[in-house]
């Protein structure tokens, strides 16, 4: 279906680039349901196209609104500051008329006072920075008529609860709400009750699926031997960009330097980051001026890197979600991927829990000259059985000196 038969306006088809001609299967559903003015819970895998599913009709409606009152008339929330400014960017490219600002963590607070001195109709930010500008009454949202969450159940799961709950008590309940992700946990229903009224559900794939145009290889390596492996596929497959999962910081900045060392271009970047570090690194990265980024999952959400050929999970994520999500950095707008995970005998739960959300199996192999060493854990335990008497022994003792053998 193209976007013409999709009830948009004129002006907004003509701000479409050449490319985007025909609407994917979420623009399809969503776009008609958020013009009638609907709240929407959105389901759809990553790199589908879940931002113009929601920016094209925002923008129409507010092209439709009274622009000369200055008030903010539409509201995104996402996780990340570099998920902000790609939306923003995105936005802003299709967008004519309609104003638009960031507000962000990690960024200088007078640029950003200076972008709402400028009156925009539609703001995207994190929690917190935004958070913090309505706490201090740097802007006001009781003009905001449609709210987006997108990547929902991030928002929803971890640490920004709290906030979005406070956020929320500054925009009115009379509004559209609009909840978009890959996506998203039963626990999760009750704070999705909270948030949407009389919501239509959209689901433009099965939800919590993976790609079908991901091509998986999960490898059984040798914990210790991670390193080596890795550097090894790199080498052997010379792919062009590489992206790599790791679950810590530190574990990042250790990682990115073993493969520099062993002659591989490589850079980490992670939250601890400065904000400027960061979008140099990302936009090195993006620019094929950079192989391999090391990154934790500060880039599993959103983030689109155009024709990235691979991704690598270093260690597998704690959350399976998070899998769905990292490995759709890949075969985004409909081109193929790869994704690789080099798991160790101690991650096979994690495996476990990935296989049980997605529905699928996933086939464990072994990775070419590198042999499986390593035992899995036993339940049996391998330290001698304790001496509790000796134990009642010493806590029966009163002082250093009645630990003195006595002769």
């Amino acid at each position: 279906m193209n976007f013409s038969n999709l009830n948009l306006t004129t002006q907004i088809l003509s701000q479409l680039p050449a490319k985007l001609s025909v609407a994917t299967e979420i623009q399809k559903l969503a776009i008609p349901e958020i013009l009638a003015g609907k709240d929407v819970l959105a389901l759809a895998q990553t790199g589908s196209g879940k931002t113009y599913a929601f920016a094209l009709p925002l923008l129409q409606t507010i092209s439709n609104s009274d622009m000369s009152d200055g008030e903010i008339k539409a509201l995104v929330i996402v996780p990340t500051r570099e998920l902000a400014l790609q939306i923003a960017e995105a936005i802003e490219l299709v967008s004519a008329t309609v104003k638009v600002t960031v507000l962000c963590g990690g960024v200088d607070r007078a640029e950003q006072v200076k972008g709402l001195g400028e009156r925009p109709q539609l703001v995207v930010a994190t929690p917190g920075r935004l958070l913090d500008f309505l706490r201090q009454q740097q802007l006001s949202l009781h003009g905001v008529k449609q709210l987006v969450l997108d990547e929902a159940d991030r928002l929803m799961d971890m640490g920004f609860w709290p906030d979005l709950e406070s956020i929320v008590e500054f925009i009115p309940a009379e509004r559209q709400t609009l909840l978009f992700s890959a996506t998203l946990m039963p626990a999760l229903n009750d704070k999705v009750a909270q948030l949407l009224s009389n919501p239509i559900k959209l689901t433009a794939q099965a939800a919590n699926s993976v790609a079908t145009n991901i091509n998986e290889s999960v490898y059984l390596v040798n914990k210790g031997d991670k390193a080596k492996a890795l550097s090894a596929l790199l080498k052997q497959h010379q792919w062009s960009q590489v992206l790599v999962f790791i679950n810590g910081r530190d574990d990042a900045d250790k990682l990115a330097k073993r493969l520099v060392k062993a002659g591989i271009h490589a850079a980490a970047l992670h939250g601890d980051k400065e904000h400027q570090q960061r979008q140099q690194t990302l936009e090195a990265f993006k620019g094929d001026e950079l192989q391999v980024l090391v990154t934790t999952d500060l880039l599993s959400r959103g983030i689109h890197i155009d024709a990235l050929p691979v991704v690598i999970n270093f260690a597998l994520p704690m959350s399976a979600p998070v899998y769905v999500h990292r490995i759709g950095r890949t075969a985004r707008a409909g081109d193929n991927g790869r994704a690789i995970s080099l798991v160790c005998h101690g991650e096979l739960d994690n495996l476990k829990a990935i296989e049980k959300l997605t529905g699928r199996g996933i086939k464990l192999e072994p990775l070419d000259g590198f042999e499986v060493t390593d035992k899995p854990a036993s339940a049996v335990s391998k330290r001698p059985p304790r001496d509790k008497k000796a134990n009642r022994r010493s806590q029966n003792k009163r002082s250093v000196k009645d630990f003195v053998s006595k002769r």
